[in-house]
């Protein structure tokens, strides 16, 4: 599976390992032991300029194990895109299955429940050892990211290694892989040069200093490689001698002044201009930079500084990509906004205009922020919103619309909309009220992505769909969207199916239908497939309550294709999809098939709430009766007081009502013991439960769901006594045996040799 491949977008050049610069210096001492080392985890932990990439680049050159490498940037700072580069780089080794990446590839899987379960049984299940590389993790600061590395430490196979570099240390459970013996720790004891190698590395330069001379510059940096680099650097350059490297191992206001003074002052100014006003991109190619300098003949210059070794590192073995060594880099932005800080939102909103010209609009994003764009990333934020939440990346849309204040949300009024759209698609439905009510009522500054005139049909659309109001203003809120929708808005068919629904909740079968097959046919064509699959469950459940089987079974196999064909099973709004194929697979006595179904529905219910409180109800519906048809009264039950406790929020549903009612007194008359069954597990537990399976303590697992140790420990009790377990291991087990949980979710340990 090439990159081109995958069913999302990735830099092929963040999987490569770097070519090694002429004239770097080999720590052969420190990497024979990395060599030698079969421990599970191993750290390179030093300062900016110590050579830490090279290091971890000669040991991959020097070992026989293939090596799977990631770079590792602040656009990585999502636990989806995070996971994927991993699964990439692991695929260049040794092949992972297409259902690794599947589980990746939109925003309804989960982290902890498929993502991390499946890339680490492809770790835990290699043929052969691999070292995976993630340099750079001082990138990434989400905690989620660095609980998803923690987990996968559990999963490395004997003989096979994690290998990370960073400018500190990851807030990781480094202690408790220390005392099980699991880490192999280098720092910049272990990095600094002796006289020795910084002669290599200065002859290397093109200096040649006498041993007293060369010993003198040693202890003054400290061994800093790049210290030594930059002394050299400045003595190419026409300083008369070391002696200004004062004593520096990254101190940045000796550092900065060194740099300033003692190289780029004596570089030629155009050089110099170019290293500087160049610094604000993140990767470099000639158009970008001719385009930003308003020069030409920048992929020359480029060749010609990666040829003289000044700070240019390539991203591709085709010479047109680059980025500055990332200390250098910081260094050269440094000196620009010291020097020429008017210059600076000036660079940054002509590497945008680039980007959006040569369709990099991701990259224009974040230039334009840079720039103080705010007009202009609001229309590219609105263009890329709904792309990036397909795609997963939910933590990046959150960082674009965490950049705007609550005046610019109310001047663009779409980000307030789709901000609203992720919190209710995410369990926040209060949120999402109060991001709608800054859209309500306001006047877009700019033009809509979707072509319409106002934000008018957005806000009804989201409003029909929350139901906060009930049905019939559902109803009405539904009729306004299609009415002042523009006729190509990619939110039409959305505004057709809650309609459809709406009217199928008044009791007008006929008009349900009529939408629902149009949202059908409109879905398909315009690639609004959740909307269509969605229709599919919709007209099932019509069926089924007229009796017409056949035409509920045609719909549910039609909503699943769809579901499955997308890979969208792990969606929250997918679970209509499997109650649907549940149903039917009762009425005809599969009923192997309708408990495969129930199940991932149930994996689901931890993203059911009365956000959107037609879906869940309907859910909690069909789960009800599927289990009453079994003749478990445990799950039931649990389900159904989940439902009931939606419908006091939102009571105003129409049939749905009077559904629950004639349940409730089902469930009642129905004998069994409460909470026997692993079904039974209530929505909150089923969300903790991955987590058990984690290197997470109860305190730790509370603090990423915002739940007290108290309530995680009550939660867990609750969970080991449903599922008949008496630790955390045995209840995974248990989970693992009945579907609620991934096969993969309980690592092997780690074998140490």
């Amino acid at each position: 599976m090439a990159v081109a491949e995958f069913p999302f977008d990735l830099v092929e050049a963040k999987l490569g390992a770097p070519s090694i610069r002429p004239g770097t210096v080999a720590k052969q001492d420190v990497i024979a032991r990395l060599r030698a080392s079969r421990l599970p985890f191993a750290t390179v932990i030093a300062p900016a300029g110590y050579g830490k990439t090279t290091l971890l680049a000669r040991w991959a050159e020097a070992d026989p194990r293939p090596f799977a490498w990631v770079a590792l940037d602040g656009r990585d700072d999502d636990g989806v895109p995070f996971l994927r580069y991993i699964a990439a780089a692991m695929h260049r080794v040794e092949p992972v299955a297409p259902a690794v990446f599947a589980a990746l590839a939109g925003p309804g899987a989960s982290i902890w429940s498929t993502g991390i379960p499946r890339v680490g049984g492809a770790l835990a299940a290699l043929e052969r050892p691999m070292v995976l590389v993630l340099d750079d993790l001082h990138t990434v600061e989400s905690p989620s990211c660095l609980d998803v590395l923690a987990a996968l430490c559990e999963y490395v196979p004997s003989g096979s290694q994690i290998a990370v570099a960073s400018r500190e240390a990851p807030a990781l459970p480094l202690a408790r892989w220390r005392t099980r013996g699991w880490l192999h720790e280098v720092g910049v004891a272990d990095l600094r040069l002796d006289d020795q190698e910084a002669h290599v590395l200065l002859t290397a330069a093109g200096v040649e200093l006498d041993s007293a001379e060369v010993a003198d510059l040693t202890e003054r940096t400290e061994g800093w490689p790049a210290g030594l680099y930059l002394a050299a650097l400045s003595l190419q350059a026409g300083a008369p001698s070391p002696a200004r490297a004062e004593t520096f191992t990254g101190d940045d206001r000796l550092v900065a002044e060194y740099f300033r003074f003692e190289l780029l002052s004596r570089l030629p100014e155009a050089e110099a201009r170019f290293l500087m006003h160049s610094s604000v991109l993140d990767r470099m190619c000639g158009g970008l930079c001719d385009a930003v300098l308003e020069t030409r003949q920048s992929a020359q210059t480029l060749q010609a500084l990666e040829r003289s070794n000044r700070f240019v590192v390539p991203l591709d073995r085709r010479g047109e990509w680059y980025r500055y060594h990332h200390l250098f880099g910081q260094l050269l932005r440094n000196e620009l906004e010291r020097s020429d800080p008017e210059a600076v939102a000036v660079l940054n909103r002509r590497a945008m205009a680039w980007c959006v010209a040569n369709d990099l609009p991701e990259a224009a994003v974040r230039y334009g922020h840079a720039a103080g764009e705010t007009a202009i990333v609001a229309g590219l934020v609105d263009r890329l919103a709904l792309p990036v939440y397909y795609d997963g990346r939910m933590a990046t849309l959150e960082e674009w619309l965490g950049w705007f204040d609550h005046d610019e949300l109310v001047r663009y009024p779409a980000l307030a909309v789709f901000g609203a759209w992720v919190r209710v698609m995410t369990g926040r439905p209060a949120e999402a009220e109060q991001w709608l009510s800054l859209a309500d009522g306001a006047t877009s500054v700019i033009p809509l992505s979707d072509g319409s005139a106002t934000i008018t049909p957005w806000v009804a659309n989201l409003r029909a769909s929350m139901m906060s109001d009930g049905v019939e203003r559902a109803l009405a809120d539904a009729h306004l969207a299609l009415k002042e929708f523009a006729p190509g808005s990619g939110w039409r068919p959305s505004a057709l199916l809650i309609r459809g629904i709406a009217h199928a909740l008044l009791g007008a079968s006929d008009l349900a239908r009529a939408d629902l097959a149009a949202t059908v046919d409109t879905g398909l064509a315009s690639g609004a497939f959740e909307d269509a699959f969605m229709a599919h469950g919709e007209l099932a459940l019509l069926a089924v309550q007229q009796g017409l089987w056949s035409e509920a079974a045609r719909h549910g196999r039609q909503a699943q294709a769809i579901v499955e064909e997308a890979g969208l099973g792990d969606y929250v709004t997918s679970a209509i999809a499997h109650v649907v194929v549940a149903r039917v697979a009762l009425h005809e006595g599969r009923q192997s098939d309708a408990r495969a179904a129930l199940t991932r529905a149930h994996r689901l219910r931890p993203l059911l709430d009365h956000g959107l409180p037609w879906l869940t109800v309907q859910v909690g519906l069909e789960l009800t009766r599927a289990h009453l048809a079994l003749g478990e009264a445990a799950p039931a039950r649990t389900v159904l007081t989940e439902t009931e406790r939606v419908l006091e929020r939102r009571p105003d549903l129409g049939s749905l009502a009077q559904e629950v009612a004639e349940l409730r007194e089902r469930v009642a008359a129905t004998s069994g013991l409460v909470g026997t069954w692993a079904m039974s597990l209530t929505g909150a537990e089923l969300r903790l439960l991955p987590y058990l399976a984690t290197h997470l303590t109860f305190v730790e697992i509370g603090q990423r769901l915002y739940l007290s140790q108290h309530t995680v420990k009550t939660e867990a009790t609750s969970i080991y006594r449903k599922l008949q377990a008496s630790s955390r291991s045995t209840a995974i087990e248990r989970a693992v045996q009945v579907g609620l949980l991934e096969s993969t979710i309980y690592p092997p340990r780690p074998i140490v040799t």
